[in-house]
C-alpha cells in the first residue's frame, strides 16, 4: 500500500466540500477519480499534496513515498517567468536527472582515485563504487538521454523544436513540458489533473502507453473517458461528497453504477411499500378508535420504528435529454470543398484539399496540433479567405458555429444572454438547455463577466444547440464539460437529423457521435468511413499494407477437405453447447422470477409483515435474488 484515506472531512468556511472519503492506492495501481465538476477532485488532489489539511479523518501515507503533481494549470498560469525560462526546452527537462548526473560525477571521481590506491583503501573504494553504480543503473542512469528524447517526441515536440528557450513556448506547449518533467522524474506516486489537456490525439496514445507501463501508482483526474478505459484498473467516484470505489476502468464504473443505482431504486421502493403498508394498518386501526386497536396500532409502531430506513438514490443525471432540432431541412449536397489552399506567413498549412459533405453525416476532423484544423473550421464559415480553391454551400443550409473565443455580451447574465437571443423561447426550456450545460438553480443568474473561459464556452455552445440549424460546425465542443454533460450532448448530436462537421481530440466522443473520420494530415486529407475505432484499425491495416505486409486473411493457406470437414464439426459442436448454455440459463431465469414473485406475495402478506425478524429475511433473501437474477441476465445476453 502506498496511499490510504480514511473517513476524510474537509470544509471550507461552512461549506462541506467532503464529508467521506475513503479509498487505497497499492503500489503500480493506475486509478481516475471522476465525479461531476466541483464534486472534490481537485480538494483530493490539494489534501494529497499537503496544500490543504483535512478536518477528520487520516491520510496514511508509506515511508518515504514520492508524490508527482501536475495541476490543472491555465494558460496564463503556465507563461509567466520560472527559473527555466532561459533554459532550452531540452535542457530544462534534462534538470530533471541533475541528481543522477553528480552520482555520475562522484563515479568519476572514484575511478580516477582508485588509479592511486592499493590494499585496503582501493578494495574499501571499489566497494563504495559498485554500490553507487548499482543504485545509479537500477535508478536509469544509463538511459536518461532516451528517456529525455522519447519523452520529448511523444508528447508532440518536434527536434527542431528542443533548443528552443523555454520562455517563449506557448501555454499549451509549456504545460506538455511540466508533463515531460513529471513523468521523467519518476515519482512513487503521480497525481495528473486533466494530463490530456494540450495534447493531440497521438501524444495522448503516446501517453496511454507510457502510463500503462510506468513502475509507479497513478492517480488522475480526467474528462477523457478513452483515455480512462485504456490506462486505469480502479475508478473512484466523489459524489454528494463520498466515495464510492469501482474495481475497473470506466466503462466498467458507468456500468456498474447504472447496475446498482438500479438496484438501490429498487430497495427503497421495496422498503417504501413495506413502510406505507405499515402506515396504512396503523391508520385504519387508530380509526377503529377502541383500546384493543390502539393497542395494535401501538405495536404496529413499534415495529415500524425497527424497519431499517433506505435512503432514497440521487437522481441520475443521465436521464437530462437535450433535444437537436433544425428548423429547417437543408439539401442532400451539404458542402462541397475543392483545391483548398492556405498559407499564413509564407508557410502552407495545407495544400490542394477536396472533400464533400452530404446531409446527415456525422463528420470528425482531427489531425496533430498545428496542421491547420480550426484554420479549415474557419475557412468553411467565412472567417478566413483561402489563398486557393473554392468552398460551396448546398440548398438551404444553414450553419450554426461553435468557437469559444465568440464575444458575449458582458452587461448581461446567463438567463438574458439566451433568452434576448431566442425571445420567443420559454423560460423552462432555457433552464433545461442551461441545466444540460452544468447551470443549475441560480448559476443561471451570474453575470457574463464573471465567467471563467470554460463557462463562457459552455454558454456559447448552448446558444448554438438552440439555434435551429441544420448544418453545426464545432471547434472542440467538449472542452470545459464533465463527463455527465458530455454523455447528454453525445446523445443529442446522435439524435441530430441534421449535419455535423466537428474538431476533436475526444476519443470516446467521436467514437460515439461521428459517422465518418477526416484525418488532416501534413501530406494531405484522409477520409474514413467509420468512427474513431474503425479510423484506428483501417489506419492499421494501410499502414501495413504500405510496408509490403500481407494481412493474415491474403497469407492463410487454403483448408484441405478434411480440414474444412473438421472445422465445421467444431462449430456445430460449439453451437450445441451455446444452445445448451441459453437453455440452462432460461430454465434458472424462470426459476428466479418465480421465487421473486413469492417474495413479494410474501411481503404483501398483512401477516407476515407483523413479524419484522421475517420481513428482514424475506428481504435480505429478496435482494440476493435480484442480485443473481442480474447476472443471469447478463451472461444470458452474452451468449
Amino acid at each position: 500500500m502506498l496511499l490510504q484515506l480514511k473517513d476524510i472531512e474537509k470544509a471550507i468556511g461552512i461549506s462541506q466540500i467532503l464529508t467521506s472519503v475513503s479509498f487505497i492506492i497499492e503500489e503500480k495501481e493506475k486509478v481516475a477519480l471522476v465525479g461531476v465538476n466541483g464534486a472534490g477532485k481537485t480538494s483530493v488532489f490539494r489534501l494529497l499534496t499537503g496544500e490543504w489539511t483535512h478536518d477528520a479523518g487520516a491520510i496514511t501515507k508509506s515511508t518515504g513515498m514520492r508524490i508527482g503533481y501536475l495541476p490543472q494549470l491555465s494558460l496564463d498560469e503556465t507563461t509567466g517567468d520560472t527559473e527555466d525560462s532561459a533554459l532550452t526546452l531540452y535542457d530544462a527537462l534534462d534538470k530533471v536527472f541533475d541528481p543522477l548526473k553528480q552520482m555520475e560525477a562522484e563515479m568519476r571521481q572514484l575511478e580516477t582515485a582508485m588509479a592511486g590506491y592499493s590494499g585496503q583503501q582501493l578494495e574499501s573504494t571499489l566497494k563504495r563504487y559498485d554500490a553507487l553504480q548499482l543504485r545509479f543503473k537500477e535508478s536509469g542512469g544509463y538511459e536518461t538521454a532516451s528517456r529525455l528524447r522519447g519523452v520529448l517526441r511523444g508528447l508532440g515536440f518536434p527536434e527542431s523544436q528542443w533548443q528552443q528557450p523555454f520562455g517563449k513556448l506557448s501555454g499549451g506547449e509549456r504545460t506538455r513540458a511540466l508533463l515531460g518533467k513529471l513523468l521523467l522524474d519518476r515519482a512513487d506516486l503521480l497525481l495528473l489533473d486533466e494530463p490530456t489537456n494540450h495534447l493531440d490525439i497521438d501524444s495522448v496514445a503516446w501517453l496511454e502507453e507510457y502510463l500503462k507501463n510506468f513502475p509507479g501508482a497513478v492517480l488522475l483526474i480526467s474528462h477523457d473517458r478513452y483515455f480512462m478505459d485504456r490506462v486505469v484498473t480502479k475508478t473512484i467516484e466523489i459524489e454528494n461528497k463520498k466515495s464510492v470505489v469501482y474495481h475497473g476502468n470506466y466503462s466498467y464504473f458507468v456500468k456498474k453504477k447504472a447496475t446498482d443505482r438500479e438496484l438501490a431504486q429498487k430497495q427503497f421502493a421495496e422498503n417504501q411499500k413495506v413502510i406505507k403498508h405499515h402506515e396504512e394498518v396503523i391508520k385504519t386501526l387508530r380509526s377503529y378508535k377502541t383500546e384493543a386497536a390502539i393497542i395494535r396500532a401501538k405495536s404496529r409502531e413499534k415495529l415500524l420504528d425497527k424497519i431499517e430506513k433506505v435512503d432514497k438514490p440521487a437522481e441520475d443525471p443521465s436521464t437530462m435529454r437535450l433535444r437537436l432540432t433544425p428548423t429547417l431541412n437543408s439539401g442532400h449536397d451539404v458542402l462541397a470543398v475543392e483545391g483548398l489552399t492556405m498559407s499564413f506567413g509564407g508557410k502552407t498549412l495545407f495544400n490542394d484539399l477536396n472533400f464533400e459533405i452530404k446531409k446527415g453525416d456525422k463528420t470528425a476532423l482531427i489531425g496533430p496540433n498545428g496542421v491547420g484544423k480550426t484554420t479549415l473550421i474557419k475557412l468553411l464559415v467565412g472567417q478566413h479567405k483561402a489563398i486557393a480553391g473554392h468552398i460551396r454551400e448546398g440548398v438551404n443550409v444553414r450553419v450554426g458555429y461553435y468557437d469559444q473565443n465568440t464575444v458575449l455580451c458582458e452587461e448581461k447574465n446567463i438567463f438574458q444572454e439566451l433568452a434576448d437571443t431566442y425571445p420567443r423561447m420559454g423560460q423552462t426550456e432555457i433552464r433545461t438547455t442551461l441545466a444540460a450545460f452544468m447551470f443549475i438553480g441560480d448559476d443561471v443568474f451570474k453575470p457574463i463577466a464573471a465567467l471563467s473561459g470554460g463557462e463562457r464556452g459552455r454558454v456559447q455552445l448552448a446558444k448554438i444547440m438552440l439555434a435551429g440549424a441544420n448544418f453545426l460546425i464545432l471547434d472542440e465542443p467538449t472542452n470545459h464539460l464533465d463527463l455527465f454533460s458530455k454523455e447528454i450532448l453525445e446523445e443529442a448530436l446522435r439524435e441530430f437529423t441534421g449535419t455535423l462537421l466537428y474538431i476533436s481530440h475526444d476519443r470516446y466522443f467521436i467514437n460515439n457521435t461521428a459517422t465518418r473520420v477526416l484525418d488532416l494530415t501534413p501530406k494531405g486529407l484522409v477520409s474514413y468511413a467509420g468512427n474513431y475505432d474503425y479510423y484506428v484499425e483501417k489506419k492499421a491495416i494501410l499502414a501495413a499494407q504500405a510496408q509490403g505486409i500481407a494481412m493474415a486473411e491474403e497469407t492463410t493457406p487454403a483448408l484441405s477437405s478434411k480440414e474444412e470437414y473438421l472445422r465445421k464439426k467444431e462449430q456445430d459442436a460449439a453451437e450445441r453447447r451455446k444452445k445448451s448454455r441459453l437453455d440452462r440459463l432460461e430454465k434458472e431465469i424462470a426459476v428466479a422470477e418465480a421465487q421473486l414473485a413469492m417474495y413479494d406475495a410474501q411481503l404483501a402478506d398483512d401477516e407476515t409483515c407483523r413479524n419484522t425478524g421475517l420481513v428482514q429475511d424475506i428481504f435480505s433473501k429478496k435482494t440476493e435474488l435480484e442480485e443473481h437474477l442480474d447476472r443471469l441476465y447478463d451472461e444470458w445476453g452474452q451468449e
